[in-house]
């Protein structure tokens, strides 16, 4: 069910074209965040993996950017808008908004194996049911590969920095990023509820007002009119 339900999401070319881009954003903004990872540390061993990481980031971004702006190249002049089912396949949530500057080593090294050990599944059944289109499915094997080696990197380091509090701090990590998901799933109730409301209220409020104003029109007489004189007084003072 799940490889059926990817396989009608990507089908359609606008869709995974667009796709491809939001991919792009989401792993430039990633490497971004390595970035400042990177200068934040004070661990040799992890300012290096984290600029080796935020290089692989960057080229991820350039994979997907190229891959999905030949395909969007390659649509008719007037390709329909699709919904793009975003939550069926997210893709790589990156840090997920994450503050590096809050998190100590061990902290962003968990939320780093869980996010790209998610992103190494979603990638795998993203390149399984994209074997119709060869070259996307290329870019999907060789992010993989690098997702695989980003999730066993940062599992060792956590045992290298954190050995007795492995345990702890991915369950804490995995808390967070279900913190998150629960945050998405509001904003998207609550986006949807805020839609039928204002819907309701412009099909069962605004009608009778209208009424109301076309009567008014009504009975306003046509053309200029002569001002009373009291009211001609008004403009001489602001009282």
């Amino acid at each position: 069910m799940i490889q059926l339900l990817h396989r009608l999401v990507w089908r359609n070319p606008e869709r995974r074209a667009r796709k491809l881009l939001c991919f792009a954003e989401t792993e430039a903004d990633g490497g971004r965040d390595l970035v400042r990872a990177a200068e934040l540390t004070r661990d040799p061993t992890l300012r290096k993996l984290f600029t080796i990481h935020a290089v692989d980031e960057k080229r991820h971004a350039a994979l997907f950017r190229t891959r999905g702006v030949a395909l969007m190249r390659s649509l008719p002049f007037r390709s329909p808008t699709v919904f793009q089912f975003n939550w069926a396949t997210p893709g790589e949530r990156g840090l997920d908004d994450l503050r590096v500057d809050n998190q100590s080593d061990a902290n962003l090294l968990a939320f780093l194996h869980l996010s790209e050990k998610a992103a190494a599944g979603r990638f795998a059944i993203y390149r399984d049911v994209l074997r119709d289109d060869p070259p996307t499915n290329a870019v999907f094997e060789e992010v993989l590969q690098d997702e695989t080696f980003h999730m066993k990197y940062t599992l060792a380091q956590i045992s290298r920095i954190a050995p007795n509090r492995r345990r702890i701090v991915l369950w804490r990590a995995r808390l967070g990023r279900l913190w998150n998901a629960y945050l998405r799933i509001m904003s998207a109730i609550a986006s949807v509820i805020g839609t039928f409301v204002l819907t309701l209220q412009y099909f069962v409020l605004l009608p009778p007002f209208a009424l109301l104003a076309k009567r008014a029109e009504r009975r306003e007489p046509a053309g200029w009119n002569p001002v009373p004189p009291e009211r001609a007084r008004a403009l001489e003072s602001q009282y």
